[in-house]
């Protein structure tokens, strides 16, 4: 059981992954729904301060360099023009919503640096990303609970 805890915890953590890889994992490891959705979610929602982290460290090294800092300054306009009219109208809920869709490249990870990127509140952001986090935890936790038992007819033995 406890390689299962290293291994969700791992799973929530990497971006490609996040919920959509750890909370099944956990269930098919027989762990109860809430357990699975207490442990990914909070796992997940650490990314927040571990991506501000990196983001800020990162960004002042590379930042130095002349091409990157001609190159990330006009990636961060053009980003900032075409998303300035949907962050002015749905704000951070916006952005929980964008990171609690479980689908490739939304998540916690993107809605940092997106966030980052355009220069919002760090602490309003990181309360959007756990709520987007919950939310998908919840869609990840109910559709893989429910497809795991609908699974249980073809596994099940006939006596």
């Amino acid at each position: 059981m406890d390689s299962v805890y290293f291994w969700t915890a791992f799973w929530s953590l990497m971006p490609i992954s996040e919920l959509r890889g750890a909370i099944p994992l956990a269930l098919a490891s027989g762990w109860p729904w809430w357990q699975a959705w207490l442990w990914c979610v909070t796992i997940n929602a650490l990314v927040g301060p571990v991506a501000y982290a990196f983001l800020a460290t990162a960004h002042q090294i590379l930042y130095r360099w002349g091409f990157y800092a001609g190159l990330f300054d006009r990636l961060v306009e053009r980003a900032r023009r075409k998303v300035h009219d949907k962050i002015e109208k749905y704000g951070y809920l916006g952005v929980a919503l964008f990171v609690g869709i479980p689908l490739p490249i939304t998540g916690a990870w993107t809605g940092v640096l997106g966030s980052w990127i355009l220069g919002l509140s760090r602490r309003k952001t990181m309360l959007a990303v756990v709520l987007g986090v919950m939310i998908s935890g919840t869609i990840v936790t109910l559709v893989t609970a429910l497809g795991l038992r609908g699974l249980s007819i073809f596994t099940k033995h006939l006596s």
